[in-house]
């Protein structure tokens, strides 16, 4: 009988073991290089949706960080910076609509006056479309009167009048 200790060869089972961090660093860069692919073709695939993830993760992390007092005194000019450009590049944008309106010849009076129009378009659309429920309720209501009134008279006609 032979000992199995004896039968593994050391130089083998070292050799085996010896190669193993080497085929790990293989395969994780394999991995790597495999995760790096399929990102980019989700990425090519769906930029729009990565933007809102990322957008996503990004408000999440703001909220669930602290702000610290030093970031808050660094990043006040800054913020009050922003704020200043956003209201100059909104009264830009109203001052270039104004302009392209008033260039197709449509002014404010002008626009309001067919806002009225529309409205009152919308009024009428709405008395028209409930006079016509009313006047379909009350004949349904009618005819359901008229129904209960013949049956009424078929009852008393047969004899089963009301003695009271």
């Amino acid at each position: 009988m032979t000992d199995p200790k004896s039968q593994i060869d050391p130089d083998s089972t070292l050799g085996s073991i010896a190669a193993l961090p080497g085929q790990a660093i293989d395969s994780v860069r394999e991995t790597a290089a495999r995760t790096a692919r399929q990102t980019a073709d989700t990425i090519e695939g769906n930029p729009l949706s990565v933007l809102v993830g990322g957008l996503a993760v990004g408000v999440l992390a703001g909220a669930l960080i602290p702000k610290s007092a030093r970031e808050g005194e660094i990043l006040k000019p800054v913020g009050k910076r922003i704020t200043r450009g956003a209201g100059m590049a909104a009264k830009a944008a109203r001052d270039a609509g104004l302009a392209e309106l008033a260039a197709a010849g449509i002014s404010r009076d002008a626009a309001r006056d067919q806002i009225k129009k529309l409205f009152g378009s919308v009024v009428d659309a709405a008395k028209s479309a409930g006079d016509a429920a009313a006047k379909t309720a009350r004949a349904r209501d009618a005819k359901a009167d008229a129904a209960t009134k013949a049956d009424t008279e078929k009852s008393d006609d047969a004899g089963f009048k009301d003695v009271g």
